[in-house]
């Protein structure tokens, strides 16, 4: 399931749950249609994967499965720190 990341990780934007301008790679990476597309050129800049839309949790399930609390990434540096994978290692 989804963790529904509640913020940018290049700019710190919220991003509430129902968020339509949230964007994810396949390891969940998280950020704003802005950075995605203006900054990040369509590329996760952990894996190098496709940032594509975040799908939205119905709200029936949404207070059965909260979105996450947890702010990932470092806005100040632009984007998110890389374990040995390439992966985010904030997660």
């Amino acid at each position: 399931m989804l963790e529904l990341r509640p913020n940018c990780q290049a700019c710190g934007r919220d991003l509430p749950p129902d968020a339509t301008e949230a964007m994810i790679c396949s390891f969940e990476c998280t950020f704003c249609a802005s950075c995605a597309i203006a900054r990040l050129a369509g590329r996760c800049p952990n894996c190098g994967g496709e940032l594509l839309r975040r799908p939205r949790r119905p709200a029936d399930s949404l207070a059965r499965h909260p979105a996450s609390t947890r702010r990932v990434g470092r806005p100040a540096a632009g984007i998110t720190s890389r374990d040995e994978t390439g992966h985010d290692a904030s997660a």
